[in-house]
């Protein structure tokens, strides 16, 4: 194994490690809306609103701890970035730049998540690691 860190892995899994758990804060309220029975929520690709909110904290929570761990990451980050555009585009298409600002941040990180993937120090990078 190679005793020297390698800086563009270093860098993706500080990247996949920051913007997971900050995700995950927006992630667990939904999942508590769910767990109290509240379905209440917004429907802005006409799919309803409890499929909506089902599919934003699955997204945003479970798909979060998906790329905390680096398992599957360009395929986990794919329903994020959906959920981010979503919100960026048409939940705040009348907003301020400041209210789409947040999501199109996130959306760059989760982009350049799914080009690179989750790198060598991640679940899926492991047998990388061990292979030299």
């Amino acid at each position: 194994m190679d005793k020297k860190l390698h800086r563009p892995d270093l860098g993706l899994l500080i990247l996949r490690l920051g913007l997971g758990a900050m995700m995950l804060t927006h992630g667990w309220p939904k999942v508590q809306k769910i767990l109290a029975g509240d379905w209440t929520f917004a429907n802005p690709i006409g799919v309803g609103e409890a499929p909506s909110l089902l599919l934003a904290a699955l997204a945003e929570f479970g798909c979060s701890l998906l790329v905390l761990a680096g398992f599957r990451v360009r395929l986990a980050v794919l329903p994020i970035l959906f959920t981010m555009l979503v919100a960026a585009i048409i939940v705040h298409a009348n907003d301020p730049w400041a209210k789409k600002e947040l999501p199109l941040l996130y959306a760059s990180g989760y982009a350049t998540l799914l080009l690179l993937g989750g790198g060598r120090y991640s679940v899926d990078g492991r047998k990388s690691i061990h292979a030299g």
